[in-house]
C-alpha cells in the first residue's frame, strides 16, 4: 500500500494528475504500478489503477488478473471499479474513501448515482440505433469456435 500511496504523491507532485497511486502485486511482486495521468495526456481514462492494470497485463500477456491483488490510494471509482471486476484480481485493498476524495472534491456520487438510473432517466441521452444489424454480429460471436473467451 506505501507504493501507492507513494506513486499518488508522485503523480501529484509532478502535475501529471490527480492525487491517486495503485499497484497490481502477484505472488508478492510488483507486477503493475501506475500513477494517475488524465491532465497530462488528455485521457479521461487514465485513472492510477487503469494505468496498473495496463501494465500488469501487459507484463503477464493476459487480459485477466488472476490471483492478483491491487492496492490504490483511493476506493475505485465506477470507470475503475468496472475494470477491476473486468480483471478479475482476488482482492482490491484501498486507502481513502470515496468520501475522501469527495472531501477534496473528487466527488464521484454523480457517477453511482447515474448508474442507479434507467437508461432514459441518465443526464447523458443514450439511444439505441441499428439493434437488429447489430446483434447479426453477436449471434455470429455465439457461434465462432475460436473466439477467446473473457
Amino acid at each position: 500500500m506505501m507504493r501507492a500511496i507513494e506513486l499518488a504523491r508522485q503523480g501529484m507532485d509532478s502535475n501529471s494528475g490527480g492525487p491517486f497511486g495503485a499497484i497490481v502485486v502477484r505472488d508478492g511482486e510488483v507486477i503493475g504500478e501506475g500513477l494517475n495521468q488524465v491532465t497530462s495526456t488528455n485521457d479521461p481514462t487514465a485513472h492510477a489503477e487503469i494505468v496498473a492494470i495496463r501494465a500488469a497485463c501487459q507484463k503477464l500477456g493476459s487480459f485477466q488478473l488472476e490471483g492478483c491483488l491491487i492496492y490504490a490510494s483511493c476506493e475505485p471509482c465506477p470507470m475503475c471499479l468496472g475494470a477491476i471486476y473486468w480483471a478479475r484480481p482476488e482482492k482490491i485493498i484501498f486507502g481513502c474513501t470515496r468520501q475522501d476524495a469527495a472531501d477534496i472534491g473528487f466527488d464521484d456520487n454523480f457517477f453511482y448515482s447515474e448508474l442507479n438510473k434507467r437508461i432514459d432517466e441518465r443526464t447523458l441521452p443514450m439511444i439505441s440505433l441499428m439493434r437488429e444489424e447489430s446483434l447479426k454480429v453477436f449471434k455470429t460471436w455465439a457461434q465462432k469456435p475460436d473466439k477467446t473467451e473473457y
